[in-house]
């Protein structure tokens, strides 16, 4: 048997003497923590959405209303020009109400609509954030850091005291 490893002969053992690694075995990690501990990745940041994304999907329902109106034109035997000239007309009138910010709610939305959620929960913190007086450069717990500086400028004030009186 080679390295030492199994039986030194498989004579009456009832085996053949091959060895085999043990799969079940689980190797102890030692790379740390599956989560973030710094106090940073913990605070809650709003995901942005991506404006290239929604103008795509604004320009696609617009097109999908047009060519609803052209196969509906179609099927009514309606002359090609004029087909052109209602859809050209549809797709400049669609597409100004889109730029104007007449899309969909946040009721209209579905959980795969991710990018126009993020948008319309901006919006909606937007309003919250307004309807409460909350500045926007306002950072959480911003209070207590004014009381921090307060009390050491007070502090270094009172030992600057004692040193000069010594």
């Amino acid at each position: 048997m080679s390295s030492n490893v199994g039986l030194s002969t498989p004579r009456g053992s009832g085996t053949s003497g091959y060895v085999q690694r043990n799969l079940a075995h689980l190797k102890p990690r030692d790379y740390g923590k599956p989560y973030s501990t710094d106090l940073e990745s913990l605070k809650h940041r709003q995901r942005q959405p991506d404006k290239e994304i929604l103008e795509h999907d604004r320009k696609r329902d617009v097109e999908v209303k047009v060519f609803e109106l052209r196969d509906r034109l179609e099927d009514e035997g309606v002359d090609e020009e004029e087909i052109e000239a209602q859809t050209d007309a549809l797709r400049k009138k669609l597409l100004k109400e889109s730029e104007r910010g007449g899309g969909p709610g946040k009721k209209g939305l579905k959980m795969h609509q991710v990018h126009e959620l993020a948008e319309a929960k901006i919006k909606q913190d937007d309003r919250f954030r307004s309807a409460l007086g909350i500045r926007k450069d306002y950072v959480e717990g911003g209070h207590w850091k004014k009381q921090e500086e307060k009390l050491k400028a007070a502090a270094e004030k009172e030992s600057q005291a004692n040193d000069e009186e010594k």
